[in-house]
């Protein structure tokens, strides 16, 4: 049970999958460390400096975390990874004394955020590849459903519900093969000591041996390395991991941004769903307010952020290493996924329960829609005989007449009064005005765009 009479970050128990918390966990932390310090024991058993039977001691004992000790001892030496060592040791009696044989604490520290990094990677793409899913059904689904489109914020043209989530659909695939790019080269440090020569292994295994003692032990971990490291693997690599979920984060800002735009009842076509029970505002008992977008927009402000600091710790390791980026790690790390992974799961849950108003949408389309037509009108009259400059300035006289309806609250009337425009009709009968100003059939192809989208998302989402 979270113990709530101290601080505790709300991603500890608010925000993120219980999944994506276990990855960055301490305690699965400190499973990789000593997963990472059996494997090494093992191959230099290989190697003669470790008898098999107290690698066998380490195997054994691996899995027995015990915090409260761990966090005692660093309480008085003050160094987190030899306080889990000096645990390790007092478990694992035979084999204690080998541990962290020859290496340096990056050795182990680096490693282990790689391979947790590899596992985050898997878990948000497994993520991502099921909100294309539940997005991709929607735009198939929707992808003949007219409505008006807007560009400034102002009604524009129409296009379909199905190929404006095919917009966001498009963005959120790119970032799936941006992703699935970046978790391909993530790379550990491997073990190569305390400025990334490799001495200490040399001393102990000779020279000649290093490059196939790494290649042995990234073989066991499953984990490629840096051909050239530091201390540290280069930092290079979280800003590159952190950018790439900040882009998918603007994604999900954007989707989310639109709908709360779009669920304002002046609009009201879309809406993300509203439990029975759910309560929107503690004063006003008729609301119905976005949270669930808006909360991915404030994870998402705050994930932008996040790669600048790992910008920073890149540019500013100093030489070999510095320590100056240890402490923020543990936070940029571990809540970089952790937004991504609640900005993804809700927009899954908005998208799955997405209440759409048909009725409004037809409302604002037959509003807004005949201003959109009258383009092909002009064009047709020209085509005609007819000035292209008198004829624009006729229909923007019609228009702005419209528009003054409209705001008076009633039908627009823009078809009806271009039908019977003298001016018009002697280049256009009645019936081809009419013709061209149904705006229904104003779509381009939006409905096959959108669907050959929906199927380049289905071949993708099946690859993993």
């Amino acid at each position: 049970m979270t113990d709530f009479t101290t601080y505790q970050s709300p991603y500890s128990w608010r925000y993120g999958s219980a999944e994506m918390r276990r990855t960055w966990s301490e305690h699965h932390k400190r499973l990789l460390w000593r997963k990472i310090w059996v494997v090494l024991a093992e191959v230099q058993c290989e190697y003669g400096l470790v008898r098999p039977e107290q690698a066998a001691d380490l195997r054994a004992h691996m899995n027995n975390i015990n915090l409260p000790r761990a966090m005692e001892i660093e309480a008085e030496i003050q160094h987190d990874l030899m306080a889990e060592v000096h645990t390790f040791a007092e478990q694992a009696t035979l084999g204690g004394g080998i541990i962290h044989f020859g290496a340096t604490s990056m050795d182990v520290e680096d490693n282990a955020d790689a391979l947790r990094l590899l596992q985050s990677l898997d878990l948000t793409l497994e993520t991502l590849r099921g909100l294309l899913a539940v997005l991709s059904s929607l735009i198939d689904r929707y992808a003949d459903t007219a409505l008006i489109a807007f560009t400034h914020i102002q009604p524009a043209e129409p296009s379909t519900l199905g190929y404006r989530l095919a917009q966001y659909a498009q963005d959120l695939l790119s970032d799936l093969l941006n992703l699935r790019t970046v978790r391909i080269g993530i790379k550990g440090k491997g073990f190569k000591g305390a400025v990334g020569t490799g001495a200490s292994y040399a001393e102990l295994i000779g020279i000649d041996e290093l490059a196939n003692f790494e290649s042995q032990l990234s073989a066991k971990l499953n984990l490629p390395f840096y051909p050239v490291a530091s201390q540290t693997y280069p930092r290079k690599q979280d800003y590159t991991i952190l950018a790439a979920l900040a882009g998918m984060g603007q994604s999900l800002y954007k989707m989310a941004f639109d709908l709360r735009l779009l669920q304002s009842p002046p609009i009201g076509e879309l809406s993300e769903p509203f439990g029975s029970k759910q309560v929107g505002s503690s004063a006003m008992p008729f609301k119905r307010n976005p949270i669930k977008a808006e909360k991915i927009d404030s994870l998402g402000r705050y994930l932008a952020q996040l790669p600048r600091v790992a910008w920073d710790n890149a540019a500013h390791s100093l030489l070999e290493r510095t320590l100056d980026d240890s402490a923020n790690r543990r936070t940029i790390l571990p809540e970089a996924f952790l937004a991504a992974d609640e900005m993804l799961n809700t927009a899954r849950s908005i998208l799955a329960g997405l209440q759409v108003d048909e009725n409004a949408l037809a409302r604002n389309l037959g509003i807004y829609g005949p201003f959109a037509a009258t383009e092909r009108v002009m064009m047709a009259a020209v085509k005609a005989g007819a000035s292209r400059q008198d004829m624009h300035e006729l229909i923007r006289g019609q228009a702005m007449q419209a528009w003054e309806s409209i705001r008076n609250g009633e039908p627009n009337p823009l078809a009806a009064n271009l039908a019977v425009d003298t001016q018009i009709l002697r280049f256009l009968t009645l019936d081809q005005v009419m013709e061209l100003m149904d705006y229904r059939s104003h779509l381009g192809d939006a409905p096959k765009r959108s669907r050959e989208l929906v199927k380049t998302i289905q071949r993708e989402i099946e690859m993993k």
